[in-house]
């Protein structure tokens, strides 16, 4: 098949890029021709609230990417159909992740309808975490711009009836970010980050994020059994929005020093080194529908502790591949509690080296394939 990706790719950073260029890889291994079309102008600088929406790594080996969509330009909206148009593609993929970029996507997606493409959406989420005025709006616009779904989680694939009943649709969930390399040693990786390994160390990985709650987890960590068992906090990530607060919090709850803040983006071939320090991966979200720090935990193999919001507990079954708890700073103690006071690394890395075989790339491009079939 002739395939177009139209979202975000290299040269941006993210997790929306990641999997769109992990995507492509994907489909050309299994012997199609792909192109991304990527954003020349992706967010207006006053809407970005990081340093820089660009990426620190080299292109991805083996990827036909094209900078040419404008998400602020209606003429250029016009340009991009026209060559999507005349490069008749078999299959238009559509990846949907937020509502301001379904008027320029789903625009671009309308008046590229007339080449015979099927289109279909790849949904991350529908209904975002954040809400804005407008919101609905935005998303129902881009709803109706093409022929099917497929959703990375059940609570999004249910979101969708809110916009449309009729279409195609099928559940997928996310699969492993396996593109971060092999595996790295907790003493390799102590090493390189500067960190004791007299201590177990919790990971807070990715963009810091109100909905994410770390908040929850400062307030969880500041649990005093804690402080008995050796355990300190990595938070790694950098800030969309103040961090003062977090700061803040922090003096309250009096861990200064016990936590350790490396406040920056971080590129592609420090993530092994993260996770490999890290015990076990905290995801303590207010709100979510998926994540791809679980898919990254996966590929690491290790043990999770998510909160029971959207379809994280989905992805991470409890006492399987770590906890699944309340969104409380309690529970998420007591599941911080047990696992270090009780061993449980061992036994939770054997769930998770099971559960992973449940997210191939190969599961997404055959639902996507199944989406496709099922479309007039």
């Amino acid at each position: 098949m002739k395939i177009v990706i139209l979202g975000t790719a290299w040269p941006y950073r993210g997790g929306i890029a990641d999997f769109n260029n992990r995507l492509a890889q994907e489909f050309i291994s299994e012997g199609n021709q792909v192109r991304i079309i990527t954003f020349t102008l992706q967010y207006p600088s006053f809407l970005f609230p990081g340093k820089t929406q660009y990426s620190p790594d080299p292109q991805p080996e083996g990827l036909d990417i094209v900078r040419r969509l404008n998400s602020v330009n209606p003429f250029n909206w016009i340009k991009v159909s026209r060559d999507i148009r005349n490069e008749k593609p078999d299959l238009l993929i559509v990846p949907f992740w937020m509502p301001f970029m379904g008027v320029s996507i789903g625009a671009v997606s309308r008046m590229a309808k007339k080449c015979g493409a099927k289109r279909i959406a790849i949904l991350h989420n529908l209904i975002p975490h954040e809400h804005k005025p407008g919101d609905k709006i935005l998303s129902r616009y881009f709803i109706k711009s093409v022929d099917g779904y497929v959703a990375l989680s059940e609570s999004v694939l249910a979101d969708i009836n809110l916009f449309d009943t009729k279409k195609p649709r099928t559940f997928c969930p996310h699969p492993l970010y396996d593109h971060f390399g092999a595996i790295a040693s907790r003493q390799e990786s102590l090493k390189h980050l500067g960190l004791d390994p007299a201590y177990r160390y919790i990971l807070f990985f990715g963009l810091i994020r109100d909905y994410k709650g770390l908040d929850l987890l400062l307030k969880a960590y500041a649990d005093s059994r804690l402080r008995e068992l050796n355990v300190r906090l990595l938070v790694t990530g950098e800030f969309y929005g103040s961090s003062d607060k977090y700061f803040e919090l922090e003096k309250q709850l009096g861990l200064e020093g016990l936590v350790i803040w490396k406040n920056e983006f971080v590129p592609a071939n420090e993530v092994s080194y993260c996770f490999g320090a890290a015990d076990l991966i905290a995801q303590p979200y207010k709100t979510a529908t998926q994540s791809g720090v679980s898919q990254i935990a996966y590929h690491f193999e290790k043990p999770m502790l998510v909160t029971k919001v959207g379809g994280l507990a989905e992805i991470v079954p409890n006492g399987i591949a770590g906890y699944a708890v309340e969104p409380e700073p309690a529970q998420i103690a007591d599941g911080l509690v047990d696992f270090f006071k009780n061993n449980r690394q061992e036994q939770f890395t054997k769930g998770i080296i099971e559960e992973k075989k449940k997210y191939s790339w190969s599961n997404m491009t055959q639902a996507v394939y199944k989406v496709c079939g099922g479309t007039n």
